[in-house]
Formats: C-alpha cells, sequence, structure tokens
C-alpha cells in the first residue's frame, strides 16, 4: 500500500480484496450509510468518515493521515492478505464457488462495546430497525460530529449509558432490550465484563464471560468475539447461517453444536471469514431460507 494525504482526505493506494457494498452492508456493522455518489459516511471509533473505492485506492475523506494510522488501518483490516485467506478457504469446494460472489468482504475491526450493543439489539430484529435504534441511541446520548454540514454522533460510551434508567432508554424504542443494554453498560463500565482481559483470554473463555451479561447469547456473543475482539475463529450461528450449513453441508437439520463442531473442524482459525462468505453467498442466492419466505423476498 502507498499512502498520500491531501488536505483532510486520505488516499490508499494499493487495496485489494475490498468492496464496500460488500464489507459495509453485509450486517456486520450497522452504522454506514450509502451515498447518492456510491460511497459510503459511517460514524466509528468516535469519528465520523467518508469512504470510497476508486479502482484499488480507498479514498477516506474527513480523515488526517495520523488518524489513518491510528485507526482506519486496522478497521479495515488493511494489513491482513485476504488473497491468502480466500486460497485457504477455496480448498473447500463449497467455498470456493461462495467466495467468487463476496470477493471484497473484510473484517471489520470494530469497538467492542459497541459490538455488545449492536448485537444485542441485532437479537431478533431485520437490519433497517437495527441501524434505527441504534441510530437513536446515538443521537440522544452521544457527543456529537460534525461532517459536511450535517450533524452526526458518536457511539455513547458504556459509562455514559450505566448512568441511564431503564425510563431513559425507552425513547430508542428498542423494547424489551433496554434491560439487557442497561446490564451490559453497567458489566463493562464497572470492569466485570473487562474488554481489555477478554482481548487476550481464548475465545472459549471469553465468550463464557460474555455470557454473563443477562441478553448475550451464544450468538451475540459470537459476534462480539468475531467483530470486535478479534477472534477470527468463531463461527457465529443465527436461523440463517444454520439453515444455510444445512443447505450446503448436510443433507438435514443439524443441531447448532453439531454446526459449531463441524465449522471448527472444517474451517478452524479461518471461521469467520468463512461464516462471512457462507452469508453473503447465500443472501445473494436466496439459499437456506424457506420456499414461503423466498417468495416475499
Amino acid at each position: 500500500m502507498k499512502i498520500q494525504s491531501v488536505g483532510n482526505s486520505v488516499y490508499v493506494k494499493g487495496v485489494t480484496s475490498l468492496d464496500l457494498d460488500q464489507t459495509l452492508d453485509c450486517g456486520q456493522a450497522f452504522r454506514w450509510e450509502k451515498q447518492t455518489d456510491g460511497s459510503y459516511t459511517g460514524v466509528a471509533m468516535g469519528r465520523v468518515i467518508n469512504a470510497c473505492m476508486q479502482d484499488d485506492v480507498l479514498v477516506l475523506h474527513n480523515c488526517s493521515e495520523a488518524d489513518f494510522y491510528a485507526v482506519w488501518k486496522r478497521y479495515f483490516d488493511l494489513d491482513r492478505s485476504y488473497e491468502l485467506i480466500k486460497q485457504t478457504l477455496s480448498a473447500d469446494p463449497v467455498l470456493s464457488n461462495a467466495i467468487k460472489y463476496g470477493e471484497g468482504i473484510r473484517l471489520l475491526n470494530q469497538d467492542a462495546w459497541e459490538c455488545i450493543v449492536s448485537f444485542i439489539i441485532s437479537a431478533s430484529n431485520n437490519i433497517p430497525r437495527i441501524k434505527k435504534i441504534i441510530n437513536l441511541l446515538c443521537q440522544h446520548f452521544g457527543s456529537k460530529l460534525e461532517y459536511n454540514g450535517k450533524v452526526y454522533h458518536a457511539f455513547p460510551s458504556a459509562q455514559d449509558i450505566a448512568k441511564l434508567s431503564l425510563n431513559d432508554l425507552s425513547v430508542i424504542r428498542a423494547g424489551f432490550r433496554d434491560k439487557y443494554i442497561l446490564e451490559a453498560a453497567k458489566s463493562v463500565s464497572s470492569g466485570e465484563t473487562d474488554i481489555n482481559l477478554l482481548k487476550t483470554l481464548d475465545a472459549s473463555e471469553a465468550k463464557k464471560r460474555l455470557m454473563r451479561i443477562h441478553g448475550v447469547g451464544d450468538k451475540v456473543a459470537s459476534c462480539v468475539l468475531l467483530f470486535g475482539l478479534g477472534k477470527h475463529e468463531c463461527f457465529p450461528i443465527d436461523v440463517w447461517i444454520k439453515r444455510i450449513t444445512e443447505h450446503l453441508y448436510f443433507e438435514g437439520e443439524q443441531s447448532v453444536q453439531t454446526i459449531a463442531d463441524f465449522a471448527q473442524d472444517r474451517f478452524g482459525d479461518l471461521g469467520g471469514y468463512a461464516q462471512q462468505y457462507l452469508f453473503y453467498y447465500a443472501r445473494e442466492n436466496k439459499l437456506g431460507i424457506p420456499a414461503q419466505e423466498k417468495k416475499r423476498a
């Protein structure tokens, strides 16, 4: 990669395996919005930027060179060879085909606290509503940011949320999830859930500790591990991934544990990447969707 800073923009030349549509709209992050010119404006790590790809050049507006190295280089996982990952996973014929549909997916390295709340909100929810709830949370309780004449809001800290009441949180319209968000905030802000410690633990132990938070089940914990703590072996299993894996690899319905064991044996340390490629491939081809739902899709 070659980095060029021009004004308040950074141009990252030589970026491969990054498609912003595939990466920012595949359900791993919820604060990116596509603009009329095809670029994306998003808020992460207390900053707002606009991102677009021009051939093999990643262009980041409202970004200094210092911020690129401090935040966005890691956020977009630009030091990792996705060519090697895809080559390794392509030994599996199913994944080889799936990767062709999502060659530009990268795993974002997000803030773990934001991931905890976002995936608590995601449980039994659809992406438009998840985004709406998260935006309301940020608008009401996050600090203001400005870009291009528009006001954005940072994600509120665990300490700020922990000071609120359930009545305060009712404005985000998250329903029963309010109490889980508040409990998570109190757990993180008090140090009972120590995010820095979680980063040092193996995935199994870190998952156990995350699941001590009321409202954080296996799938939510796995998403936090994968997207917020860099545990790339994690293979989050929700109803869709279960159906997709059954459709592509099995002849009938399997237990979640059977699928988890299969993913660990089959994909090893690359389970998280495999999950994203499979999910995107299945979504694009409407695989693993019951017939009645497929008609509505």
